[in-house]
């Protein structure tokens, strides 16, 4: 299923919004009674229609196995299951569609890495940098990692407006850098990382960099090879596609030095008890039968978004976040969180009469789903002084006129708490 949308213009029009959400089943969905807001976009996005039917179509229509099959299913699901790498490919810029490797998601790439290049190329002694902004799936892995081989997590701070200290990150860059993994968009925050220079200097200290891009990809063009990055990692189900689907793009001369992580069928040329000859790219990553009908949703998200435009997404959400910090800062006993000057579509805040769980359960009762907690950045929130906050984060349908009704659904708690 195609979208009408207006001749391409700098943001999309309310016309265009009102035809992609049409796109969207559960939008027009109600809670607890009331029309659906939902503005929980950085957990996961709502699936638009035709990755639904390409799902459908697939395990209705073309369910087989992959790659070693000769009948035509299999060479049908093999042909999709490919073109969707080839997408990714050209939705991220990358040089080879062997440097696309399908993971379950974001996390299991990161861990990938850290269990591939790391376990190789970090020893003791070594450090690996991060930020204060990561979430727990840009520092667990690394903290394992350093554990196991003797090595240090060094962590770059941010400033009270949730922006990374340049100066700072500089300083614990050194010749003992040998990863720098760092987010293009903190999930808590929304701040957007100014990744290119991270990148360049972190290469010139001599460290390879890996880019946590979960809440990037959905909101702006990305470009690896223009960004220089050495590793990039994604998840589906953020970017509209469906849950349990991954992208890991590495260098190619990376990936092929790195040994694999997982052993069993596909990844391999050739096995007998006494020796294995593994597979080349991304076959070597790619153990087992893998989530065929996820990739293929998955490319079925990347036809949905180039046919919208990242860049027309990225200049409407923009105006999104303005409005919305607009209607939170007219709020009385309300603290927005994260001001940084560079910033994508999440609207963190505390209220002074009410916890961020209290927020959102009455948030819920108004049919307006946020999310509240610590967001899976702990050491983030702890910077801040906070155990948790409550988070809005928006998607290209959402409305001027839903963050209203979310301001109308604070001021309900208001009247509960206050």
């Amino acid at each position: 299923m195609s979208i009408k949308i207006e001749p391409r213009q700098e943001a999309l029009t309310s016309k265009d919004i009102a035809a992609i959400r049409k796109q969207f089943p559960l939008l027009h969905t109600k809670c607890n009674g009331k029309r659906l807001v939902y503005l929980d976009n950085a957990a996961t996005t709502q699936k638009p229609q035709c990755v639904i039917d390409a799902l459908n179509t697939y395990y209705c229509e073309q369910n087989a196995n992959i790659h070693r099959g000769i009948h035509r299913l299999s060479e049908a699901a093999t042909e999709m299951y490919e073109a969707a790498r080839k997408k990714m490919r050209r939705f991220l810029s990358a040089d080879l569609a062997c440097e696309i490797v399908f993971t379950r998601g974001t996390t299991e790439a990161i861990n990938l890495v850290a269990q591939t290049y790391g376990r190789r190329n970090v020893g003791e002694g070594d450090e690996i940098l991060i930020s204060t902004l990561e979430h727990h799936s840009n520092i667990v892995p690394w903290q394992m990692l350093c554990e196991e081989k003797g090595a240090k997590l060094v962590v770059a701070p941010i400033s009270d407006d949730g922006e990374l200290l340049m100066d700072e990150f500089e300083k614990r860059l050194s010749k003992k850098t040998k990863l720098v993994a760092i987010t293009h968009v903190s999930n808590a925050l929304g701040s957007v990382n100014p990744i290119k220079k991270i990148i360049d200097m972190a290469h010139d200290a001599g460290a390879r960099v890996l880019v946590d891009g979960a809440q990037s990809v959905s909101h702006m063009p990305v470009n690896v090879q223009a960004l220089g990055c050495d590793f990039y990692a994604c998840s589906g189900h953020k970017m509209f596609a469906p849950t349990g689907i991954g992208v890991l793009y590495g260098r190619a001369s990376l990936l092929e030095a790195m040994p694999p992580w997982q052993g069993g069928g596909d990844m391999i040329l050739s096995v007998t008890f006494e020796k294995t000859i593994y597979n080349g790219l991304p076959a070597k990553f790619e153990a087992g039968t893998p989530h065929i009908a996820g990739a293929i949703g998955l490319g079925a998200a990347i036809d949905y978004l180039n046919g919208i435009g990242m860049d027309r997404i990225a200049v409407y959400e923009h105006e999104l976040l303005l409005h919305g910090t607009g209607v939170l800062d007219a709020i009385g006993g309300l603290r927005m969180l994260g001001r940084a000057r560079d910033k994508a579509g999440v609207l963190s805040f505390v209220m002074d009469c009410a916890h961020p769980h209290d927020i959102g359960q009455i948030l819920d009762s108004e049919g307006v789903a946020i999310r509240a907690g610590h967001h899976c950045a702990q050491p983030l929130l702890k910077r801040l002084g906070l155990p948790a906050s409550a988070r809005a984060s928006l998607a290209f349908y959402n409305t001027k006129e839903e963050l209203d009704a979310l301001g109308e659904a604070l001021k309900k708690v208001k009247e509960v708490f206050g």
